[in-house]
């Protein structure tokens, strides 16, 4: 099973697309640091006003906003990379006739899908929290005195640990649907329930803003069926720090949660990225190759 994951971990990092994608992201993370140093040097009326109640909710407000776009879109990035990679990793296999060679040594299809899993899992994983720390420390580091937010260590691990539950669900799904789909359908499939997933979000958190439940309704059960999104809004509440806060609409806008998710959704994604990864096992072991 380990050799699976180090095989499988050097044909990701070896094939054009995550040298691409590597690339794609130094260029993003350059252009996000160029944002945030600007924002930072063309507010000196701001860093030189007297800290009123107003001015410190503008600055937070601001700060916040800047910080959650970067988080936003690297969520976006990490999520597309992990559905390009785990769509095609059964399906590839099979497709090409390599299937076949594996399949003919001393391994069973569990531990062959298992390898596949974990050896994607981790790569992602790394990437996510890499990628997550770079855009707080550029956040933190060029954006001056008055972009940084106070952040505890405590909320950094907890909201990074969050994040990294992203990639996680879906490398599982994706390999789910690896198992039984060719590379093209499954990646259709899994982009669409990911869109759908973010769309359901902002249904809910615009229902509770204008305090509509059938609409929040909407967005739980879309978190339901797919809990990405969900997993998004429980990082940003633990990094923003806005559950119970009367000011977190102020301070994180449109990238916080107004309707909270619940700490078991943390388990619910979990439990759906296990379970999906039995339920590819199970698939994989039924499948005529």
């Amino acid at each position: 099973m380990w050799t699976i994951s180090k095989i499988t971990l050097r044909e990701i990092i070896t094939k054009r697309i995550f040298l691409i994608t590597i690339i794609m992201t130094i260029v993003f993370l350059a252009l996000y640091g160029t944002a945030i140093y600007f924002a930072g040097k063309e507010a000196p009326e701001m860093r030189n006003a007297v800290q009123s109640t107003e001015t410190f909710m503008m600055q937070q407000f601001v700060a916040s906003q800047l910080l959650g776009v970067g988080l936003y879109f690297s969520s976006f990035i990490t999520a597309l990379l992990a559905i390009m990679s785990s769509v095609s990793s059964i399906s590839g296999e099979v497709s090409s006739h390599q299937i076949d060679t594996w399949l003919m040594r001393p391994i069973s299809r569990s531990e062959f899908v298992l390898g596949k899993f974990f050896g994607l899992a981790f790569l992602m994983i790394v990437y996510a929290a890499c990628l997550f720390f770079s855009i707080i420390l550029l956040h933190q580091g060029i954006g001056v005195d008055w972009m940084a937010l106070d952040f505890e260590p405590l909320q950094l691990i907890k909201a990074v640990s969050v994040f990294a539950i992203q990639p996680f669900v879906l490398i599982a799904f994706g390999l789910l649907l690896s198992t039984r789909m060719t590379t093209l359908n499954a990646g259709i499939v899994a982009i669409i329930l990911y869109g759908a997933s973010f769309i359901g979000g902002f249904i809910e958190q615009f229902g509770a803003i204008i305090e509509k439940a059938s609409l929040v309704n909407i967005g739980i059960i879309m978190s339901l069926v797919f809990p990405i999104d969900s997993m998004y809004r429980k990082m940003t509440v633990f990094l923003f720090d806005t559950t119970d806060n009367p000011l977190s609409m102020a301070q994180g806008g449109m990238f916080t949660s107004i309707s909270t998710p619940a700490n078991i959704m943390i388990w619910y994604a979990l439990l759906y990225g296990a379970a999906a990864v039995c339920f590819s096992i199970y698939s994989f072991k039924n499948r005529d190759v």
